[in-house]
C-alpha cells in the first residue's frame, strides 16, 4: 500500500526499539495525550544527527522544530505524530550561518540562504536599500538581515566614491544628531570608518580619534554596538583607544605590533577580517576556488561561475602587497585569544553572497582557529556580539534557522559546503531556486553597475598612484 503521507517517517525501515519510542514519545511528553493530526506537517524532527549547537558538539541525536522555533534537543528520538521526520543519516546539524561583513544589493538575502546563510549583517547602505531587504526577509526564500544603514565618515571619506552622495561627519560635535539620525532610520549598529594611516593612491580623509571615541559613546549610550571599518594599523588603533565593539578588515600592508594585538585580546573587541574578499583584491584567485569547488558550484548558477573564473587583469598584484600578510597578522590575533568573526564583504568583484562564506571559514582555519571555533565565529559569536539571542545556536526556544551537512566539518571545515537541508524559520529552503530567476536577473543587473563604479575607482586610484620606477 502506497503511503498517504510520504516523508512523513524514515523511508527505510527503523529497529523495533525505535519505532516503539517513536509511537509512544507523544504520550510520554504530553501526558498521555498526542498531539492533534490536522493532515499537514505540524513540525519536523531531524533524527540520526550529529549536533554542533554554536560552540560544541553536543550529545544530542534529534532535534525537533515548530512554528519555526526549536522545541526539542535530545538524544533520543523526539518524533511525534504527524512530524515531518528527516534523517540525518549521521550528518552534522549546524545553527544556521551568520555572515558578519555584506553589502545589500538586489538577490543578496536569498542567493545567501542558498547556502546555509540564514543571517546577514549588512555593514553600509543607504535606508531606501535596507526598508526593501528587511521587508524581503519577512517572506519566505530569503536570509534575515541586520543593518547600519549609512555609516559615519569624513566628507570625502571611503566610501565616498562607491555611495554618495550621504550624511557625513565633521567633527565629535556632530557625533550625536549623527547617531540619532540613523536609529531613526532604523539602523541595528552604529558603523564608523577610520582611515588614518591609509597612505598613497589610496589616501582619503578620515574621521579622527576624537570623532571616532564621539560616535562610540553616543551609539553605545543609545544601545548600539560599534563596527570600525579599519585597514590601517594606526586606524585599528585608533578605534581600539575609542572601545568599538568590532573592527572590520584586517591590515594587509603593515604587520600590527606586539603591544597592539595585546590590547585588542585585552579591550575584547572582535575582529572581522573578510579574508575571502582581501584574497581576491590582493590577486589570489579564491573567487576560482569557490566557483570550481564541486560542492558549491552547482549551486551558483552558470551566470555566476562565469563571474567567478574570468580573467583578471595583473594590475592588482602590481598595485597590492602580498597576501600572506593579511593571514599573518589573523594568525597573530588568533594566537592572542582575539575573538574572530566570519565574514566576506560580499559583494565586493569575486565574491559571492553565501559561497563566499564557507571560503571564508577555510581561510580562517588556515590562520589558526579549530574548524569548531570558525564554526562559532560564523554562529554563536556574531549572534552573541551583534544581541541576536534568538538565533546562532541550537537550543530550544531560539529560531529554527538550521544547516544540516552530509560530512563533519568538525575535522575538516569544508564539510560545511556539501550541504543536504536548509531551514530558515523552520521552512525548508530550494537550493535550485536563485539561479537564473528574477531575483538574480536583477543582481546582476545591479552588480554590473557596480563593477562599473568599481572600475571608475580603481582608474581613479591609478591616476594618483606614483609612477613606478
Amino acid at each position: 500500500m502506497r503511503d498517504p503521507y510520504p516523508g512523513r517517517l524514515a523511508e527505510a525501515p527503523r529497529p523495533l526499539a525505535e519505532c516503539v519510542w517513536m509511537f509512544l514519545s507523544p504520550l510520554i511528553v504530553y501526558g498521555g495525550q498526542p498531539t492533534p493530526f490536522t493532515g499537514g506537517v505540524v513540525a519536523t524532527t531531524i533524527v540520526n544527527a550529529r549536533v554542533f549547537d554554536g560552540e560544541n558538539i553536543r550529545p544530542w541525536t534529534s532535534v525537533r522544530f515548530e512554528g519555526g522555533v526549536i522545541t526539542h534537543c535530545t538524544e533520543q528520538p523526539a518524533v511525534m505524530l504527524g512530524d515531518e521526520v528527516v534523517d540525518a543519516d549521521g550528518g552534522t546539524l549546524l545553527p544556521g550561518l551568520i555572515d558578519a561583513h555584506i553589502h545589500l544589493v538586489p538577490g543578496a538575502l536569498e542567493q545567501s540562504l542558498t547556502f546555509g546563510v540564514t543571517t546577514v549583517l549588512d555593514m553600509f547602505s543607504k535606508p531606501d536599500t535596507v526598508i526593501a531587504a528587511k521587508d524581503r526577509a519577512t517572506r519566505s526564500g530569503a536570509a534575515d538581515v541586520r543593518s547600519c544603514g549609512i555609516g559615519a565618515t569624513a566628507p570625502g571619506g571611503h566610501p565616498s566614491l562607491m555611495y554618495a552622495p550621504f550624511p557625513t561627519v565633521t567633527g565629535p560635535e556632530q557625533a550625536a544628531g549623527f547617531v540619532a539620525d540613523r536609529i531613526a532610520e532604523g539602523a541595528d549598529y552604529l558603523k564608523v570608518i577610520a582611515e588614518s594611516g591609509v597612505s598613497g593612491a589610496f589616501t582619503r580623509p578620515s574621521l579622527d580619534a576624537a570623532t571616532i571615541a564621539a560616535l562610540t559613546a553616543e551609539a553605545h549610550a543609545r544601545g548600539l554596538r560599534v563596527i570600525a571599518h579599519a585597514t590601517a594599523v594606526t586606524a585599528v588603533a585608533d578605534v581600539a583607544a575609542a572601545g568599538v565593539d568590532v573592527i572590520a578588515h584586517i591590515p594587509a600592508r603593515e604587520e600590527l605590533d606586539d603591544e597592539l594585538v595585546i590590547r585588542l585580546a585585552e579591550t575584547g573587541a572582535a575582529v572581522c577580517p573578510t579574508l575571502a574578499t582581501i584574497e581576491n583584491t590582493l590577486g589570489e584567485r579564491g573567487d576560482s576556488a569557490v566557483a570550481n569547488d564541486p560542492a558549491l558550484g552547482p549551486h551558483l548558477g552558470s551566470a555566476w561561475v562565469e563571474r567567478l573564473t574570468v580573467n583578471r587583469s595583473s594590475d592588482r598584484r602590481e598595485m597590492m602587497p602580498p597576501y600572506a600578510r593579511a593571514e599573518h597578522n589573523v594568525a597573530r590575533l588568533i594566537a592572542a585569544g582575539v575573538c574572530l568573526l566570519a565574514g566576506t564583504d560580499a559583494p565586493i568583484p569575486s565574491t559571492v553572497y553565501g559561497a563566499s562564506l564557507h571560503r571564508e571559514l577555510e581561510l580562517l582555519v588556515r590562520c589558526g582557529l579549530t574548524p569548531s571555533q570558525a564554526l562559532t565565529a560564523a554562529t554563536a559569536g556574531p549572534a552573541g556580539i551583534f544581541g541576536l539571542t534568538d538565533r546562532g545556536r541550537i537550543a530550544i526556544d531560539h529560531n529554527a534557522d538550521l544547516v544540516l551537512a552530509a560530512g563533519d566539518p568538525l575535522t575538516d571545515i569544508t564539510a560545511t559546503r556539501s550541504i543536504t537541508k536548509i531551514w530558515r524559520a523552520g521552512t525548508a529552503c530550494d537550493r535550485h531556486a536563485f539561479p537564473g530567476s528574477p531575483a538574480e536577473t536583477e543582481q546582476l543587473a545591479a552588480l554590473e553597475a557596480l563593477n562599473a563604479q568599481v572600475a571608475k575607482v580603481m582608474a581613479a586610484i591609478r591616476g594618483h598612484r606614483p609612477a613606478s620606477k
